[in-house]
C-alpha cells in the first residue's frame, strides 16, 4: 500500500515531463538561445512547493527581467504556461509559473479540493507570499536579475494574489496586471504604481461592477488623469504625472482569459521599470 504515493509522484512528474517535451514541440525545433524550461521546487514548512521556470540562456550574465505568472483556482503550472507562453513574448525575461496549494474558494470550491492563492495578508500563514519570497530569493541568488523590471500577473483567483502581492510587496515591482478580480479589503494597502486590469463585461463570478469601481479607485490611487487614451484594442490608458499609469482593458467575454491580453501585458511590462 505504500507504492502508490511513490507511483502517482512518479507519474506527476512523467506528466510535467512530457508537457514540456509538448511546448517544445509546439514551438517548433529548439534553437540555440531558446530558453531553457525548468521544474524548481522549494520546502517550505515540510511543504513542497513547486514552479516552472523559463530561463533566458544570458541569465547569468545579462540584467534579466522576471515575470511572476499566477494561475487562477482550479488551474495549474503546466496548463497557464502552454496557454499563455509568455516566453515567446519575451524571451529574454525569465518567466515563473508557480504552482498553487489546496485552497477553499469563496465563489466556488468551499472545501478547498483544488489548488490555488491566499486571498489577505495572513491567510493559511501567509504560505504563498512566504512562496514568493522564496522563489525570488532562489533567482536572486542563481541569475542577474534586473530588481527595476520584476512584474506579476495572474487571472482570477491568480488575480486576486497579484493583488496581495501589491499590497504586502509593492516596493519590489515594477508594474501589476491582474485579471478577473478585485482587491477587496485590500485595496487600502496598495500604493502607486503602474498595472493593466483586464475584466470580462459579462463576468459572472467576479461582477463587472465591482471591478469597475475597484479600477477608478486605483486609478485615484495612481494619480492618473481622468480622461484616457486609446491603448490597444479593448485598453485604454490613464496617464500619469507620476509614472504609475493604468490600463484598463474591457472585453466583452465572461470569467475567461482573452489571449489578446498577452501581448498588451508583455508590452505593458517591457515600458515600464522602477526609477
Amino acid at each position: 500500500m505504500f507504492k502508490i504515493p511513490a507511483l502517482l509522484v512518479v507519474v506527476k512528474y512523467i506528466s510535467i515531463i512530457v508537457m514540456i517535451f509538448n511546448i517544445s514541440i509546439a514551438n517548433g525545433a529548439p534553437k540555440q538561445n531558446d530558453p531553457e524550461i525548468k521544474l524548481m521546487h522549494w520546502i517550505l514548512n515540510n511543504v513542497k512547493r513547486e514552479a516552472l521556470v523559463s530561463i533566458p540562456t544570458t541569465a547569468k550574465t545579462n540584467s534579466t527581467p522576471i515575470i511572476f505568472a499566477f494561475h487562477g483556482h482550479g488551474g495549474n503550472m503546466t496548463n497557464l504556461m502552454k496557454n499563455r507562453a509568455y516566453e515567446k513574448l519575451w524571451p529574454e525575461a525569465i518567466i515563473v509559473y508557480p504552482q498553487g496549494l489546496n485552497t477553499p474558494g469563496q465563489l466556488t470550491d468551499p472545501k478547498g479540493i483544488r489548488s490555488g492563492w491566499q486571498k489577505e495578508p495572513g491567510d493559511m500563514g501567509d504560505r504563498d507570499l512566504i512562496f514568493f519570497d522564496a522563489m525570488l530569493k532562489t533567482l536572486k541568488h542563481d541569475y542577474k536579475v534586473d530588481e527595476k523590471r520584476i512584474y506579476a500577473t495572474g487571472h482570477s483567483n491568480g488575480g486576486g494574489f497579484t493583488y496581495l502581492l501589491w499590497a504586502t510587496r509593492g516596493d519590489q515591482f515594477a508594474a501589476f496586471a491582474p485579471s478577473a478580480a478585485v482587491a477587496g479589503k485590500i485595496l487600502k494597502l496598495i500604493k502607486p504604481k503602474p498595472a493593466v486590469h483586464i475584466m470580462g463585461e459579462n463576468d459572472p463570478l467576479v461582477k463587472s461592477f465591482w471591478q469597475k469601481l475597484m479600477c477608478k479607485e486605483i486609478i485615484k490611487i495612481n494619480g492618473c488623469a481622468k480622461q484616457g487614451n486609446f491603448y490597444a484594442q479593448n485598453a485604454i490608458i490613464y496617464p500619469s504625472s507620476t509614472h504609475n499609469s493604468f490600463v484598463w482593458y474591457s472585453h466583452s467575454g465572461n470569467h475567461t482569459f482573452p489571449s489578446e491580453a498577452d501581448e498588451v501585458i508583455i508590452k505593458f511590462f517591457k515600458n515600464n521599470s522602477k526609477p
